[in-house]
């Protein structure tokens, strides 16, 4: 868990020192909507990607210990999977939302 705090601390740290210099400078302002479209896509896939990760491995894990109840495991794999992937299909939207300014 420690690795996985450095990781996003330093995501945020790489992601924001850019953000604030681009600000500083005059007529940054059209810079925003591009910037938040990748922070948009960015972070959505970053959880979606652990979130799907964490999600097989256990599933895989809960049905090598009883197979025999594979059969409703995987209907709640697979009901997990599509609940987590809509959130990167959200983090998508708000990225065309922003760079079509609606």
């Amino acid at each position: 868990m420690r690795k996985l705090g450095k990781l996003l601390l330093w995501t945020v740290a790489l992601v924001l020192a850019p953000a604030v210099a681009m600000a500083a400078e005059p007529g940054a302002s059209s810079l925003g909507p591009g910037l938040g479209a990748g922070l948009a896509v960015g972070l959505a896939g970053l959880g979606c990607g652990l979130g799907q990760g964490l999600t097989a491995a256990n599933t895989t894990q809960a049905i090598a210990r009883n197979p025999g109840a594979a059969g409703a495991m995987f209907t709640n794999f697979i009901l997990g999977m599509v609940l987590i992937e809509s959130i990167s299909i959200y983090g998508l939207l708000i990225a065309f939302l922003l760079m079509n300014k609606f």
